[in-house]
């Protein structure tokens, strides 16, 4: 309660300290240095300045020498309970006070600063000075929320509650204000970032460069199948025919089938983001749950615009894949021609033997438990995994310095297992297609 009236810069600070305490340990100069640390507002009062022991005094105090104040100290000494009690006349008292100052030796030389009416003439003058120097800008600030105010009454004078234009700038400002929101949680520049979990724009590029490549390593690709494909569509190209050089026909057709498989995972990433989309809708929206009307009208029309985009999007992604499945560019300097395939294979051979060298498109990294792996011993243990497009390895921890182990990703298949009845993790089991 005293700190919410001797925070104001307008208000004087009259700090009362007992002499036979601690002045450093004083209650009311620690408040009072809170909020005037340079001590202009403060105003020391010493009482009880007879009651100290024998052969001490307070005199560096009232001197200003002993945390000094810019106001100084002044000295009191007020009635005992005792004189109270005997219904000592004010007088009196007053009498007695200025009586112990001329007599003190360490106070004699400043009794004329000392004593309750010399009390009460500085702070009559102390505060007639404050109040004259506060009020220009009193004043000043009066004015300007007086101008603000007048203002604010002229545009309420022809108020009426009907006036539809009045209606029309608030549903702008707040469709408006929408817009902005939205933009800056996908922009990624909002005022409040959310430091708990990833969300709008953050969510939709991890989409697209996390669980997108996370979904095309997953596609199903089984080496002997597609090898036992494409003998089969050489043969059948040939017919009762024994060719000697491989047909045109195969390869395209193997090509074409391995295009299609595209198809899902990037319809799916298309599916996320309009997720997220969805969800960072319903944020922007609670700004507006006010007008629960509006709200859902503006989720509505949002939502359905999203979601005609959405259309074309994947019309757009399916038109790709069938530009893709109409013409294969076989110049194209990506193109792995008969000359260079087994180049090309030698070197990346070498690259998975060293797998530091070259650039390697890392999908994931994060934390995972193996189980039940007999190179592993003392049951499961926590590893730093990275997997790439070419391998899955796991370290000592994440400086990626001791790695345990690696695995290549020919061969190999995933598949879930069923959760145990007291575990909430995610368990799943890699193995080699020839069962290893």
């Amino acid at each position: 309660m005293i700190l919410q009236f001797i925070s104001r810069e307008s208000s004087l600070i009259l700090a009362v300290t007992p002499a036979n305490m601690d002045l450093a340990n004083s209650d009311a100069l620690k408040l009072a240095k809170e909020v005037d640390p340079q001590g202009l507002r403060t105003i020391g009062v010493i009482t009880k300045l007879d009651l100290m022991d024998e052969g001490t005094d307070a005199r560096d105090v009232l001197e200003n020498k002993l945390l000094p104040l810019r106001r100084g100290y002044i000295g009191v000494v007020n009635r005992s309970q005792k004189d109270i009690e005997g219904k000592k006349d004010i007088r009196a008292a007053l009498a007695a006070e200025r009586k112990f100052f001329l007599s003190h030796p360490a106070y004699r030389h400043m009794a004329d600063r000392m004593g309750t009416p010399h009390l009460q003439k500085t702070l009559n003058q102390q505060l007639t000075n404050h109040i004259r120097e506060s009020l220009p800008t009193l004043r000043s600030k009066l004015q300007s929320q007086l101008l603000s105010l007048e203002k604010e009454v002229e545009e309420y004078k022809n108020f009426r509650p009907d006036d539809p234009t009045r209606k029309t700038k608030a549903l702008l400002q707040m469709v408006q204000q929408f817009g902005v929101d939205f933009e800056k949680r996908i922009e990624g520049s909002g005022d409040q970032v959310d430091t708990l979990e990833l969300s709008g724009g953050a969510r939709i590029n991890r989409i697209f460069h996390e669980r997108f490549p996370f979904e095309l390593v997953k596609m199903e690709f089984d080496e002997k199948d597609l090898r036992r494909e494409i003998s089969y569509a050489i043969k059948n190209i040939h017919g009762v025919r024994t060719g000697l050089f491989t047909p045109d026909m195969a390869f395209e057709a193997i090509v074409k089938k391995q295009i299609v498989k595209l198809k899902e995972p990037s319809l799916k990433c298309v599916d996320l983001v309009v997720s997220e989309l969805a969800t960072v809708i319903k944020k922007c929206a609670e700004k507006l749950s006010s007008y629960p009307r509006l709200r859902e009208e503006t989720e509505r029309i949002v939502t359905t615009y999203i979601r005609e985009r959405e259309g074309r999007t994947k019309d757009q992604i399916l038109l790709l894949i069938d530009i893709e499945q109409s013409y294969i560019n076989t110049n194209h300097e990506d193109f792995i021609g008969f000359a260079n395939a087994q180049q090309r294979s030698t070197q990346l051979n070498k690259k998975r033997a060293i797998p530091n060298q070259g650039e390697i498109l890392v999908i994931r990294r994060g934390w995972l438990t193996i189980n039940n792996i007999s190179l592993m011993k003392g049951g499961s243990k926590e590893y730093w995994f990275v997997l790439t497009a070419e391998s899955l390895s796991w370290y000592k921890d994440e400086e990626e310095k001791e790695k345990k182990y690696m695995l290549p990703l020919d061969n190999l298949k995933i598949r879930d297992v069923e959760k145990g009845f007291m575990s909430n993790k995610h368990v799943f089991a890699i193995f080699n297609t020839e069962q290893r």
